[in-house]
């Protein structure tokens, strides 16, 4: 498998604004849309402690071996290299968001976590609102699908802060089958935020998470991923809204311990990208057809632009580019 040097990357920062109008006409839930699994975690700080997500065994080997075993944790916690900005001048336009308070920290400062914690959440959420002002015709999806740690206090802090830093962007909840990409530019919205809480409820810029299920296939194995994957897309035309594909892995604990040293992408990740590129290059959008998908360490293949290549099969062929 050929690794794509960073450098060498394709430039997709305004694939959106450059589709053909029969695409930007249709109903967002039926475009092919790249997007990448634990978004955040290009980078994780190994000072501060193991954080709330993680089971009590962990918290008490971190206890124990400290720094080593927070190294450790890195490998595996970190499912991408790239940062937010690369990603979306790679193409990238869903983004799954985890978020956590620091116990004992004062204030409801919120940081992304997953087993370290990450950047502040507004540092990221201001990096993605740089790039929407720049490239007014590309959307974003931000689903904050995992909330550790925060009180209602926390909540209300968040959903205020979306607010603020993304103001007349943030799009207001609509019928799934509205949202097109003209909707979207007519109304100058560029983002679509999910808030999988009940703390949101009432505001009508916070998209309920049943409006983009993201089902988990939680295996190692590339044969049963697939097949849940195929699964869950034949069941999807049933709940009548966005579909996230996680097109990914999942260590177990034995799975972390064989690899110990060589991590998530070495161990796990390199080795099976090749399959799962296959079904991803197999696929059709449209109606009960890949919507979102996601992966880890979207820059080692060329997978945003595989993904955004497929909307040309919902085009007559004399259209296709």
């Amino acid at each position: 498998m050929k690794t794509r040097p960073i450098g060498s990357r394709i430039n997709n920062a305004d694939w959106m604004g450059s589709l053909c109008p029969t695409l930007t006409a249709m109903p967002l839930k039926f475009l092919a849309v790249p997007g990448s699994h634990d978004s955040f975690s290009f980078w994780v700080d190994e000072e501060a402690p193991v954080g709330p997500d993680q089971k009590a065994f962990v918290k008490h080997l971190a206890t124990i071996f400290r720094l080593l075993a927070k190294k450790v944790m890195k490998k595996w916690s970190m499912t991408q290299n790239l940062t937010f900005r690369e990603q979306l001048d790679g193409g990238i336009r869903y983004f799954d968001l985890r978020v956590s308070s620091k116990p004992g920290e004062e204030g409801h400062e919120l940081y992304f976590i997953h087993g370290l914690f990450g950047h502040k959440v507004r540092d990221g959420l201001l990096d993605i609102n740089a790039f929407l002002s720049a490239h007014r015709k590309e959307v974003v999806f931000l689903d904050f699908n995992h909330h550790y740690a925060m009180d209602e206090e926390h909540h209300r802090y968040l959903i205020n802060m979306l607010q603020e830093v993304f103001g007349s962007k943030l799009c207001k909840i609509n019928a799934v089958e509205e949202i097109t990409l003209d909707y979207l530019w007519e109304k100058k919205y560029q983002v679509l935020v999910f808030y999988h809480h009940s703390s949101a409820e009432g505001c009508p810029v916070m998209w309920p998470g049943n409006k983009i299920p993201a089902p988990w296939a939680n295996t190692t194995d590339t044969t049963k991923l697939i097949q849940f994957l195929e699964t869950t897309l034949g069941e999807r035309a049933k709940y009548g809204s966005f579909h996230v594909s996680q097109a990914i892995l999942t260590p177990r604990v034995k799975t972390v311990v064989g690899g110990l040293v060589r991590g998530l992408r070495n161990y796990l990740v390199e080795r099976n990208l090749p399959i799962i590129m296959t079904w991803v290059e197999a696929q059709k959008p449209g109606v009960n057809g890949v919507n979102i998908i996601t992966s880890d360490f979207v820059e080692l293949v060329d997978f945003a632009n595989t993904v955004i290549r497929l909307n040309d099969l919902l085009l007559p062929k004399q259209a296709v580019r």
